[in-house]
């Protein structure tokens, strides 16, 4: 790091430095979600949905996002009534029911990422892409081990 806070631990400035790079790509891919009509909650929760390896609950998705359960519920509950997720029953919990996107909630979802890609085309003459593949493949890595960590107890 080469910055006045050299002496933070290097996962607090990993942590600053996100916050950061997440508000600058929010707004900057912000036209990605407007132009299909959904808020940043809605378009957040599509999102777990649709690209999660196995169908989340609202409890998953907002301890993977650090966002509280009741926004992702709301968010949920305004994607079910748009009928672009559906809850279907849990056999693991007879309250949190798992979350599945429909054909229409796929369909939504790959018109925000195509616009998204747009975009993407458009700021990538400013960056690398070599390391921002390699950032996110690392960025992947550092998540999975700290997921392991706090599911065994070190929180």
């Amino acid at each position: 790091m080469n910055g006045k806070f050299d002496s933070r631990h290097p996962l607090v400035g990993l942590v600053d430095e996100l916050t950061r790079l997440t508000g600058r790509l929010k707004s900057t891919f912000a036209d990605s979600r407007r132009v299909v009509g959904l808020g940043e909650s809605e378009m957040m929760v599509l999102n777990a949905v649709v690209e999660a390896d196995r169908s989340p609950t609202v409890p998953q998705i907002g301890r993977s996002l650090g966002s509280p359960r009741q926004l992702v519920q709301r968010a949920a509950n305004a994607l079910m009534d748009a009928g672009l997720i559906e809850a279907q029953p849990n056999p693991d919990h007879k309250r949190a029911a798992l979350l599945v996107a429909t054909g229409a909630g796929i369909a939504l979802k790959r018109q925000a990422d195509a616009h998204a890609d747009t975009i993407a085309e458009r700021l990538a003459a400013a960056v690398d892409l070599g390391t921002v593949g390699q950032t996110t493949l690392a960025l992947g890595t550092l998540r999975r081990q700290l997921e392991s960590q706090l599911r065994a107890g070190g929180e």
